[in-house]
């Protein structure tokens, strides 16, 4: 942790690409040292000979890491830190002192230094430093995009479940798309699995090491979507007591995917836009700008180009985001993975709800196989779960008038399957209209969006 830290080797050129260092020492030369070894190995290095010189760099951009001298002119690098951590600034600071003793040393952690090294050191014991903060905010990331996947993700397992042609074609494409670094766009019904093809995407290609940061632009609030993705700075708005960062940082050398994008506000598109052209994103208050690296994937239910010509979608972004295209295939037309389907959700779903999977008879396969699935396979698992949960096939959801009684069956377009499946499933649920949209893996808005057209019919 202090100065008989082992020295480590100097980082490679370009390993800390996406970071910004901030020097803030009194002396010339330690300045130039410093600068001359950051400036080659990360994306931003600045310096300055006082604190109150420091403060004004950081009011005019972002830097993930201050080395500060304790001793300066004015006020100490202590005060100033004290001052950083309550105006709500959360990157790493490395202490570099002459003149200390363990009560200073004490004090700068209790402060919330990082690190403290005393001067003279080695490039080694500077570097070993820099990569400790550096892997620490790795991490943090890391957890952070872990913590919100567990939070988000289906339980089932990650593949793709199927043998059919639609299926293998899809396969074949998400590999041969994902080896590069373009915008994809994924359009499909809902219920067709676009953020599991969004995920093979990564999964596949060369930033599988990389997080994976989903964002549902449909359960967002348009006021906060902005500050979602690009972070906030301190009092930027009321109820930012401290600065946030944002997916877009998290998701640093991985993927964003932004599900149901067709959602996003139109001021957003913008902010979106520019991003996804400069690869430069600026917190919501902030006037600094940093670097992403960050794959984009969209995703979509609805046409884009209708959108653009209504007007609720921008034609430059829908283009931007169109490099390339991949159109899901609704389960209706891939009816031949409806048994691999059921075995995959049984063997999956089971355990967490403590239930004994069980096979299905030909006549209720059949029945499944002539169902035209309307919210396609996640109507499948959410009927497998209810099932599980029963210890028999629940089919009651599937047809107003079960076919099985001998009664004439509901009628099969897609519109009127849809209307009768969203209102027996918000009928189990005694007209909760927020855990019916749950159920069916939709927004409430997308839900109320749903009831208005019917009305308006």
């Amino acid at each position: 942790m202090f100065n008989d830290a082992p020295p480590a080797p100097p980082a490679k050129p370009g390993e800390w690409a996406t970071w910004s260092i901030l020097i803030v020492d009194d002396e010339e030369g330690m300045r130039h040292f410093l600068l001359k070894t950051f400036l080659p190995r990360c994306h931003f290095a600045a310096a300055a000979a006082s604190a109150e010189e420091g403060a004004q760099l950081l009011q005019q951009r972002r830097f993930d890491l201050i080395i500060l001298d304790i001793s300066l002119p004015g006020k100490s690098g202590l005060a100033w830190l004290q001052e950083l951590r309550e105006q709500g600034y959360a990157g790493d600071v490395i202490f570099i002192t002459a003149f200390a003793n363990l009560d200073t040393a004490i004090e700068a952690l209790r402060a919330g230094a990082s690190d403290f090294i005393l001067k003279p050191f080695r490039v080694p014991q500077i570097m070993h430093a820099v990569k400790h903060c550096h892997e620490r905010a790795r991490l943090a990331r890391e957890n952070f995009v872990l913590r919100r996947s567990l939070a988000i993700a289906p339980t089932h397992a990650l593949g793709l479940v199927g043998d059919s042609q639609p299926m293998r074609q899809l396969a074949a494409a998400l590999q041969r798309i994902a080896a590069v670094n373009s915008t994809v766009l994924l359009h499909g019904e809902s219920g067709t699995g676009k953020e599991l093809a969004a995920r093979a995407l990564h999964a596949l290609g060369p930033r599988a090491q990389g997080p994976f940061v989903p964002v549902n632009c449909a359960s967002v609030s348009p006021e906060l979507m902005e500050s979602e993705l690009f972070g906030h700075a301190k009092g930027a708005f009321t109820g930012a007591a401290r600065a946030r960062d944002g997916l877009f940082y998290y998701a640093q050398g991985g993927t964003l995917f932004f599900d149901e994008i067709a959602e996003l506000p139109l001021a957003v598109q913008a902010a979106l836009l520019r991003v996804a052209e400069d690869l430069k994103i600026r917190p919501v208050g902030s006037q600094q700008e940093f670097p992403v690296d960050v794959r984009i994937v969209a995703a979509t239910s609805r046409s884009l180009p209708a959108e653009v010509e209504a007007g609720r979608f921008r034609r430059d972004l829908y283009y931007r985001l169109q490099v390339l295209q991949l159109n899901l295939p609704p389960l209706r037309t891939h009816k031949e993975d409806i048994p691999a389907l059921v075995d995959h959700f049984m063997a999956s779903l089971a355990p967490s709800l403590g239930a004994e999977p069980f096979a299905l008879s030909e006549q209720e396969m059949a029945y499944l196989m002539q169902y035209d699935w309307p919210g396609n396979v996640r109507e499948l698992r959410n009927l497998v779960e209810r099932s599980l949960i029963l210890g028999e096939l629940n089919v009651s959801a599937l047809y107003a008038q079960p076919a099985a009684q001998g009664a004439a069956r509901a009628a099969t377009d897609l519109q009127t399957l849809e209307r009768q499946h969203i209102l027996s499933v918000l009928d189990s649920v005694g007209g909760d209209k927020t855990r019916a949209a749950q159920l069916l893996g939709v927004s409430r808005r997308t839900l109320e969006r749903r009831f208005a057209e019917w009305s308006a019919r």
